[in-house]
Formats: C-alpha cells, sequence, structure tokens
C-alpha cells in the first residue's frame, strides 16, 4: 500500500468580493504532495499561486477571501473543517510559510533571536524552559548560516539575504512537516539566490521536510522541485514530475510560452518569444479554454468547451490538443 500523501488539495475554488466586484481567484485546483517531496507552483502573476499558498495556511483575508468549495487534507487532517484555535496551532508548528519579502516579514523593532524564539514559545506544547528555546535559536541560526552571536541585533544590521535567512530560521523553529516558500528569492541578486536556494535544498534533506516552491522562475524550479503544477487563471493546466516538464517535449501551449521566454545564453537569437497578451480579467470567467484568447494553436471547441485533463503516467495536461495526442486519456 502506497503512503498517502502528506498534503492533498482537491477541487479548490477560491474567490475575492469587493462590494460587487467578485475576483475568481482559483477556479476548481487539484494537486498532492508526498512526504518529503518539494512541489513548485509556476505562472504569472495573478494566476493564483500566493491564494493556494493562503488558503492551505488558513490566512484569506477575512473580508475579501472566501473559500467556495473542495477540500485541503494536511496529515489525514481536513484543515477547512478545523476552528481557529485549532488551525492557529498547526500553523507556524507543523506548516509554515516563508513569505515573498523579507524586508517586511521582520519586525524593526524586535533582536531577531527574539523573533525566532517567539514560535517556539507560541507553540511551546513541551513546556520548554527558557534555556532551551535560547538554546533552540542558536541552532537554528547556526543552521542558516548566521553566527548566533548576532541573535540581539535588529533587523536594519542585516543585509538583505541575512534578513531572508533569518526569515527561513524562523520558519524551521518548530521543525514543520510542510514549508511554503512564497517567492523566497524574489528580493534578492542573483548571487545570493543561488546561496539561498542551495541552503533550502540542503535543510528540506536534512529536516526530512516536504516543501511547496511558488515562482514565476523556471530556473528555480528545475534546481529543487521533484513535481510541477503550471497554474493559469486559477487552474492547474499542467502537473507532473520533473521529468515531465523538463524532459518530456510535449507541453500545454502556455508551459511552451513559459519555456519561450526563458534567454538562452548558447543561442544567437537577440529576442525573446514572450506569450502574447495577458491574464483574462480575473472577474469574469470566459466561456472555454481559459486560455485561448492567447494560445497560437486555438481551435474552435477551446473557444466553446474548458478541456478537461489528459493524463498519461505522470503528466496530466489541461488542453484540447492533447486529445488527439498519442497515449493521453
Amino acid at each position: 500500500m502506497k503512503d498517502k500523501p502528506l498534503l492533498e488539495v482537491k477541487d479548490l475554488e477560491v474567490i475575492y468580493t469587493s462590494g460587487e466586484m467578485t475576483v475568481h481567484a482559483l477556479n476548481s485546483i487539484s494537486f498532492k504532495l508526498g512526504r518529503k517531496e518539494t512541489l513548485g507552483l509556476v505562472g504569472e502573476t495573478g494566476a493564483g499561486k500566493t491564494t493556494t499558498a493562503l488558503s492551505i495556511m488558513g490566512l484569506l483575508p477575512e473580508r475579501t477571501g472566501k473559500i467556495l468549495g473542495g477540500s485541503i487534507v494536511f496529515d489525514e487532517l481536513p484543515l477547512l473543517d478545523l476552528n481557529d484555535a485549532k488551525m492557529k496551532s498547526i500553523r507556524g508548528a507543523r506548516i509554515s510559510m516563508i513569505f515573498q519579502d523579507p524586508m517586511t516579514s521582520l519586525n524593526p523593532l524586535i533582536p531577531v533571536g527574539d523573533q525566532i524564539g517567539e514560535a517556539l514559545y507560541l507553540h511551546n506544547t513541551e513546556n520548554l524552559s527558557k534555556e532551551v528555546i535560547d538554546s533552540r535559536v542558536n541552532e537554528m541560526l547556526s543552521l542558516v548560516g548566521i553566527n548566533p552571536d548576532r541573535k540581539k541585533e535588529y533587523p536594519h544590521q542585516f543585509s538583505g539575504g541575512m534578513k531572508q535567512r533569518v526569515v527561513i530560521a524562523m520558519s524551521l523553529a518548530c521543525s514543520p512537516q510542510l514549508l511554503i516558500a512564497d517567492e523566497p528569492t524574489t528580493a534578492l541578486d542573483v548571487t545570493i539566490q543561488a546561496q539561498i536556494l542551495n541552503m533550502m535544498a540542503e535543510l528540506k534533506q536534512r529536516l526530512d521536510m516536504s516543501m511547496i516552491m511558488i515562482t514565476h522562475d523556471l530556473g528555480i524550479v528545475a534546481k529543487i522541485c521533484d513535481k510541477v503544477a503550471v497554474l493559469y487563471f486559477g487552474e492547474i493546466i499542467e502537473y507532473g514530475s520533473f521529468e515531465d516538464l523538463f524532459i518530456n517535449d510535449k507541453h500545454h501551449p502556455y508551459t511552451k510560452g513559459l519555456f519561450g521566454s526563458i534567454p538562452d545564453i548558447f543561442s544567437d537569437a537577440k529576442r525573446l518569444n514572450p506569450i502574447e497578451g495577458s491574464l483574462p480579467d480575473p472577474t469574469y470567467l470566459p466561456a472555454g479554454c481559459k486560455f485561448h484568447l492567447r494560445c497560437p494553436n486555438c481551435m474552435d471547441i477551446c473557444r466553446q468547451e474548458n478541456p478537461g485533463n489528459f493524463k498519461k503516467e505522470t503528466h496530466i495536461v489541461k488542453c484540447h490538443l492533447f486529445a488527439r495526442e498519442g497515449g493521453y486519456e
């Protein structure tokens, strides 16, 4: 019998409302994450990546965000059925999240060591002493490559890369089973990005975590992810293993466009091939395939019917073209 997945999201549908306006953020997405696996969530800004993460964490804005349907099961716990107190006991302890900008994730008035220790105090179910928690803070700083002697310093005394390391130490303080990283290297230069990614990959292996890496950068996905889900307009339009996305040459037209937008230093081409157009108006769900307005392979059926999922082994593609592709059902 195969191990049950650590996380299973099924038919998740999320909207945001403001006055009479409704934004369709997630439109029935489903995926699974195994234990010790890393899943990459890829897509343009506005595709629904961060909304997916906030839904898992139970952090959607109370006044505007609403889950209309679906389920999120974490380690056999139905998260959407839990009350606030139970969800708070899981958030930060068993599921943790690294937010996009380390500059705004840290309190400028509190020493970094105290901020790392706060999570341990909040989830101190074992009644750990102050000395043990302090020792744990030292351990976490060392783990992310920061001298524990700096724990009394304030965020403004750290560089951008060091601040991100502090944020990672905070997120790992309680040894979570699942770490969600929402574009954790966006605000950093390329050299520091590589250091942070290498460190996160090493920590994942050392701590036996599962991880969701949210990014628009396929290079990051290729570096650390076991599985990939490509989001477009709140839908997962392609899903598969690393091999399905980076070795297989059969892809959704949108995924092909993402690959075509990557600069190739070994090519003589001087211009990129960007995806034409932009995401549709999120307050209005167009008929048919959500990508048909931008798709170079658009057919009549694409304008009329939203395609189902066509599957071949571990590779799933939401595209009418794959109805004709050998081996996909």
